[in-house]
């Protein structure tokens, strides 16, 4: 090319990015498209929790931080921060004792969800209709009674799982029996590795029993001592991958502002469908990310802020919110600098119950970050679906219960493909994710440069 060319060239690209900087910044929809394309290949295999497949997916994130400028955080050298976690294996042969009452493992009890330690303490007998706000003492054994036909008992129970009990048993019914026809092993999930001085319990586990054996189990008195007793095989070392990129800002004292989803899916199946064994995870959570990669090229791209921002990726929010929890107790910031955190999650599909190409977003009612960010132009609404807790089910909810104004942004709140094999690319909606994502470029760069600190509103602030 002669000089002439190129000189011309420059001053080309020069008026463009000029023309660009005074329309706005535009997210490309080929951008939004490329992100899925790759995050939600097979060639990932589903980006299981804790997995290489993970950790690729976490490269690729920090890689893009990297192109688009952003500098490790405070205290990282790079763009990854890992945690070792632990992945338990059981032997098959548990038993459990209530009174006179002895349970063996295949033989009247089955383990459904297992911590992988055992659990001793009084037996409480709790109805399925009071689960959720009976109180229950520390280790105690709940006995879960008087569930409907219909409800295998699973979501329930995992709901209380961190409720401080040992165990939770139920009987068996018709939807729990043909879940297990499809699950037959018990899930063993995974967990952080303890820190020196940790005390905080594991989350119960869950195990199912036969009618005859829970008549047994409840003709014994409550408060009677009993015993799970679990084996566990030893421990095979993982690692969880937490991607995370950091926008520094002109004034530190200004604070930091927390731009944040989870990057895993559910791995691959042993139980294919028409030869499909991939949980691509195209909307949970490859849409996510990609909202975070293309809010961090936006605002890269532009005049310094005020305010920092961290963009984080997390590993393992499958396997319980694991990377976001290990990110809050290892925080490169402090967590009383940040200003606020917005979490993305599914943000794939436009939910019907939703104005036109509106994010919904979760928690809306207990702050004033939504209306605020609203009021700027974001696209975000009042989550249709308080009954579905969505605020306490996504990363957004340990940051929380540490006092930070943390919410989620969502598209579709109880999508059909929502942990099926069917979530792919062909049922993303790439244009819908290209407007929600634009509409929020402009409101984080106002809050990224004003004053303005987003607050709780009077009781709506979680509660540990």
């Amino acid at each position: 090319m002669r000089f002439g060319d190129r000189l011309l060239l420059v001053l080309l690209l020069c008026f463009a990015a000029n023309a660009l900087a005074q329309q706005g910044w535009v997210v490309r929809p080929e951008w939004v498209r490329a992100h899925e394309d790759f995050l939600a290949s097979d060639a990932l295999g589903g980006r299981g929790s804790a997995t290489r497949d993970e950790q690729i997916a976490a490269e690729y994130v920090a890689s893009e931080f990297l192109a688009y400028g952003l500098k490790p955080a405070p205290g990282m050298t790079g763009m990854i921060q890992s945690a070792d976690i632990v992945a338990p294996e059981l032997d098959g042969k548990a038993s459990l004792t209530v009174g006179g009452v002895t349970l063996a493992e295949g033989d009247g009890l089955r383990m459904l969800i297992a911590s992988g330690v055992g659990a001793n303490g009084p037996v409480v007998h709790v109805a399925a209709a009071d689960a959720r706000q009976a109180t229950i003492p520390r280790g105690a054994i709940v006995l879960l009674t008087d569930l409907p036909a219909h409800d295998s008992g699973l979501r329930l129970a995992y709901q209380m799982r961190r409720s401080g009990a040992g165990a939770i048993l139920f009987a068996e019914n018709d939807a729990l029996k043909a879940y297990l026809e499809k699950n037959p092993k018990p899930r063993v999930p995974l967990r952080l590795m303890p820190e020196p001085g940790d005390s905080t319990p594991l989350p119960a586990t869950v195990a199912a029993v036969g009618d005859a054996a829970m008549a047994r189990l409840l003709a014994e008195k409550p408060g009677t001592v009993a015993a799970l007793i679990v084996h566990a095989l030893p421990l095979k070392p993982r690692k969880t991958y937490n991607a995370i990129g950091y926008l520094p800002g002109s004034d530190p004292a200004a604070g930091t502002i927390l731009l944040s989803a989870h990057l895993d899916h559910l791995g691959i199946t042993p139980n294919p469908v028409n030869g499909d064994a991939i949980y691509n995870g195209a909307n949970d959570d490859a849409a996510g990310t990609t909202a975070v990669l293309e809010l961090a090229h936006a605002l890269a791209a532009g005049p310094r802020l005020r305010r920092s921002v961290l963009f984080v990726c997390y590993g393992s929010e499958e396997a319980g919110l694991l990377g976001s929890e290990f990110f809050g107790k290892h925080s490169p910031v402090p967590l009383s600098q940040l200003v606020t955190n917005l979490e993305f999650e599914m943000i794939g599909t436009q939910d019907p119950k939703m104005p036109k190409d509106t994010l919904l977003l979760t928690g809306w009612e207990r702050s004033n970050l939504g209306p605020t960010l609203r009021d700027h132009g974001a696209l975000l609404g009042p989550d249709p679906y308080p009954e579905q807790r969505f605020f306490e089910r996504s990363d957004n909810y340990s940051l929380a219960l540490e006092g930070v104004v943390a919410h989620t942004a969502a598209g579709w709140g109880t999508v059909p493909t929502y942990h099926q094999l069917n979530d792919d690319l062909a049922h993303i909606d790439i244009a819908f994710m290209t407007t929600a994502i634009q509409s929020l470029v402009e409101p984080i760069r106002w809050l990224a440069g004003s004053d303005f600190k987003p607050s709780w509103n009077p009781g709506g602030q979680p509660k540990r």
